[in-house]
């Protein structure tokens, strides 16, 4: 299995059409240059996101996000090169994803988003090294570098699509789509709806 870039994991093009004009009308507004395939990426890490089983996983807690120090240990334990890859990359996306959206959260734990940025940059420039060599993997290499050097602004691109919700402070789209697909809940399903988005059930046969 090669490294996941997101596109198997896209089944609701609502949510996914969302994050796309999100993404890019954030990178517009804050003036930064970066290339499509990485907006891409972004769009993409957005979308799969939205479904618990790739955001949470199990443990002897219950499910939650686990601690990126626990992640990076997965990298030393990978028997193949391929494995560490992917742990990497699963490194740097919940890094971004969390100091992005959920950096108000940051302001009341014990690491700040500089941890995050440092170890989320360079799970990232750890995986475009890895890549580079990789000829199938030069286009991947170059948008795990720019990810890398790219990193706070990146999180502040997703920053500013949480503080852009149309939705009230305390429950953003990701929460609110999240609240959907455990409950089903028909007020979340048309406050989604409000905002353009088209919720798809997803289920256990998908990839």
């Amino acid at each position: 299995m090669g490294l996941n870039t997101g596109e198997h994991l896209i089944t609701n093009m609502g949510i996914r059409e969302y994050f796309r004009e999100s993404v890019r009308a954030a990178v517009a507004n804050q003036q930064l240059t970066v290339n499509e395939e990485t907006i891409l990426y972004v769009v993409n890490m957005l979308t799969s996101f939205t479904r618990s089983d790739s955001l949470f996983e199990r443990t002897e807690h219950g499910y939650e996000i686990r601690a990126l120090a626990m992640i990076y240990a997965d990298t030393v334990a990978a028997e193949s090169a391929s494995q560490k890859n992917r742990v990497l990359q699963r490194l740097g996306d919940i890094a971004l994803f969390i100091s992005g959206l959920f950096s108000y959260s940051l302001h009341r734990s014990l690491v700040d988003v500089d941890y995050y940025a440092a170890m989320g940059g360079n799970a990232y420039a750890h995986l475009a090294d890895s890549m580079r060599n990789n000829y199938k993997g030069k286009t991947i290499s170059m948008v795990f570098t720019e990810l890398s050097r790219k990193f706070l602004a990146l999180a502040d691109v997703l920053a500013e699509i949480n503080e852009n919700s149309v939705l009230a402070s305390d429950t953003d789209i990701l929460r609110l789509y999240e609240l959907w697909l455990k409950t089903g809940s028909r007020r979340a399903a048309r406050q989604l709806q409000q905002c353009g988005i088209q919720p798809v059930s997803f289920t256990a046969g998908q990839q």
